[in-house]
């Protein structure tokens, strides 16, 4: 796709409405299904996979390591899957990761234990400026080296260990460091071994589990996964569910816009996901999930949404692991309901495609929103429904998709004047994005 640069401009409020709508498949489950595909045996089917920037970077990557991937209609692909420890590359390769941090853990992941690999690794000004030092650690521990030595942000050139030995690893709050190891240790000697003692999302096992020699999960007050590894991995046949992240921006309108109902139709409600929903309903929003089935291990359904009297919100640092990309429209939530909102454990945030914390706080302030931050801990102090039609709000280019995203939602609930730079950085992950809005009666002006 790659899309070209432009600004949004916005200073209309949005008038209620009541609408059924889809919003964009599953980015984290379309990225783990391609990868996981491509490190299979024969030919794996991906129905409903998100057609965004960042999936279109695993598909570039991908192929440049000798993958072979057929389109086959709208959003539906057929992965040439080339068995564990085959990919292959040239010397002189490089992976451009995009802004997928994603991408960029998981595939580092698959390419540290695959035997003569040397290849340069980076990403686009975003991710650059992000630390994979945790990354680095770990893919060391199993052999592979990172030059030049003690750097921990890309460009990075990546030399693949060709005797992996698997690990032991205590998992954090990232799931995609989770994914990594997991990755690794699939063509590893012996077996790699993850405890978890705060289950984030789990779909690379979900996607696994039906290859029973591989992975062995178990469920306790800690989650156990044992990874068995140089095993035959079968192909996969996947149908993408909606993606719970884009979805939260779409009922976070709807909440705070009087007079408003809207149906999200077919979205994943996979439990490590929904700590966004979870946390609004405890907090007054009228949220209801509606025809619930299970496919692929994943949970799907309709999220039904009425406008609501939301309370402050008090997150705390549990609900962190479970709605990481939805913090920032959670901060407009709490400026716009009255009172204190209070959101502990979230640090993390700090290394994400910007600082969300800083920079959400920045936006706030310039629609009058006071907020305080300590290390690990935000407080905002809500005032409510307010009106800021006079009030002339920038955002500048962060290259960080839910960031341009939470700002047009406070532009079209109080009609500020906004101008945000380089919209085009949500096509990375929601590309349906404007025009659901249109469809929802939002006004803005692109300036290319």
């Amino acid at each position: 796709m790659p899309s070209r640069k432009f600004n949004l401009v916005l200073g209309k409020k949005i008038k209620s409405f009541k609408k059924t709508i889809k919003v964009d498949p599953d980015k984290s489950i379309s990225i783990r299904s391609l990868l996981i595909g491509s490190i299979s045996q024969n030919i794996s089917s991906h129905k409903n996979v998100l057609e965004s920037e960042d999936v279109l970077s695993t598909i570039k990557c991908l192929k440049k390591l000798g993958v072979k991937i057929k389109k086959k209609g709208k959003r539906n692909y057929l992965v040439y899957g080339k068995g564990l420890g085959s990919l292959d590359a040239r010397a002189v390769t490089e992976l451009n990761f995009g802004n997928s941090g994603t991408l960029a853990r998981l595939l580092i992941g698959i390419l540290s234990t695959t035997p003569n690999i040397k290849v340069k690794v980076r990403g686009d000004h975003s991710l650059n400026k992000r630390s994979m030092k945790a990354l680095i650690e770990l893919m060391s521990e199993f052999g592979a080296m990172f030059l030049p030595k003690n750097k921990y942000y890309f460009p990075l050139t990546l030399v693949s260990t060709d005797m992996p030995v698997g690990i032991q690893y205590q998992a954090g709050v990232s799931a995609q460091l989770k994914s990594a190891v997991i990755f690794a240790g699939l063509n590893s000697y012996g077996n790699t071994n993850i405890t978890e003692k705060n289950k984030s999302r789990d779909h690379t096992e979900n996607i696994l589990s039906r290859n029973s020699q591989v992975i062995k999960i178990k469920n306790g007050k800690e989650k156990k996964i044992e990874v068995f590894g140089k095993k035959y991995l079968n192909s996969i046949n996947i149908n993408v569910p909606g993606d719970p992240s884009s979805a939260a921006f779409f009922t976070a309108l709807t909440l705070l816009n009087k007079g408003s109902y809207l149906k999200i139709q077919s979205v994943g409600l996979n439990p490590t996901r929904i700590g966004f929903y979870k946390l609004l309903k405890n907090m007054g929003a009228n949220i209801k999930f509606d025809n619930l089935k299970k496919e692929n291990s994943e949970l799907r359904g309709d999220i039904i949404i009425r406008s609501s009297k939301i309370n402050p919100i008090k997150a705390d640092k549990n609900y962190y692991v479970n709605s990481t990309d939805e913090y920032p429209i959670l901060f407009i939530i709490a400026g716009l309901v009255k009172g204190i909102s209070v959101f502990k454990g979230i640090g993390e945030l700090a290394n994400k495609e910007s600082d969300r914390i800083k920079e959400m706080q920045k936006i706030l302030k310039q629609v009058g929103i006071k907020s305080i931050s300590k290390k690990n801990e935000l407080k905002i102090f809500g005032k409510g429904m307010i009106n800021t039609k006079n009030k002339m709000v920038n955002v500048p280019n962060l290259g960080d998709h839910r960031i341009c995203m939470s700002s047009f939602i406070l532009a079209i609930l109080t009609g500020s004047k906004m101008k945000i730079k380089n919209f085009e950085t949500v096509f990375t992950s929601s590309p349906s994005f404007l025009k659901i809005m249109k469809k929802l009666g939002a006004k803005f002006e692109i300036q290319k």
